[in-house]
C-alpha cells in the first residue's frame, strides 16, 4: 500500500540541524495519520505515494516546521511565585502559569524554563527548535489504512508534533517528542 490521505503511516526517523548535530531520533516506529493533525504539511508531502521502506530525507526551514524564534515569548517571572523546586528545562503549560505572572503571556503556549536566578524565572514560550532549519531522514516502516475513529478525530494521538494547550491548538505549541 502506498501513502495516500486518510491513512496511517508508521515512522522512524533521525532529526540532525543544518551542522548534522543530532537533535532526536525515533527508533521505535510511531504512527501518524496522513491528512489529519499527526504531521507538518511538508513532512506529508514528502511522504505521499512513497510505500513501507522508503526512505525520505527533507531539509525544513523555520517556516516549515516551527517558525522563527519569537522574543516577544520570554518572559521574566518573579521566583517566589514558582515551587522551590522548580528546573531549567521544566515545561509549563500557559494555562497552567502562577496567579501573579505577566498577564501578556499567552495562556496557549508551552514554557519551558530556561534560566533560574535567585529573584526570577525565565519563561521561554519557544518551541526549542522555533528558528532552526532542520533534516529529517524518515524511514517508513508501516502503512495501514485509518480507522473510521482515527479519521473522525484527526489524529492517531501520537502527539510528537503538534501539542495541545488548554482548548486552543497553535503554531507555538507544535512540538517533537
Amino acid at each position: 500500500m502506498d501513502i495516500k490521505e486518510q491513512c496511517v503511516v508508521a515512522l522512524t526517523w533521525t532529526l540532525k540541524d543544518t551542522l548534522g548535530e543530532t537533535l532526536d531520533v525515533l527508533d521505535e516506529p510511531v504512527e501518524f495519520l496522513m491528512g489529519g493533525q499527526d504531521l507538518l504539511p511538508k513532512i506529508e508531502a514528502a511522504l505521499q505515494g512513497h510505500g513501507v521502506g522508503a526512505k525520505v530525507d527533507l531539509h525544513l526551514e523555520p517556516e516549515d516546521t516551527f517558525g522563527d524564534f519569537d522574543d516577544q515569548l520570554l518572559f521574566l517571572e518573579p521566583r517566589h511565585l514558582f515551587p522551590k523546586d522548580i528546573e531549567e528545562g521544566l515545561t509549563i503549560e500557559g494555562t497552567a502559569l502562577p496567579q501573579g505572572c505577566n498577564p501578556d503571556a499567552p495562556r496557549s503556549v508551552l514554557y519551558t524554563i530556561t534560566e533560574i536566578y535567585p529573584e526570577h524565572v525565565v519563561l521561554d514560550g519557544n518551541h526549542p527548535l522555533a528558528g532552526i532549519a532542520i533534516r529529517l531522514h524518515l524511514k517508513v516502516e508501516g502503512v495501514r489504512e485509518a480507522t473510521e475513529e482515527e479519521v473522525g478525530r484527526g489524529t492517531c494521538g501520537t502527539g510528537f508534533f503538534r501539542i495541545e494547550v488548554g482548548e486552543q491548538e497553535t503554531s507555538e505549541g507544535k512540538t517533537l517528542h
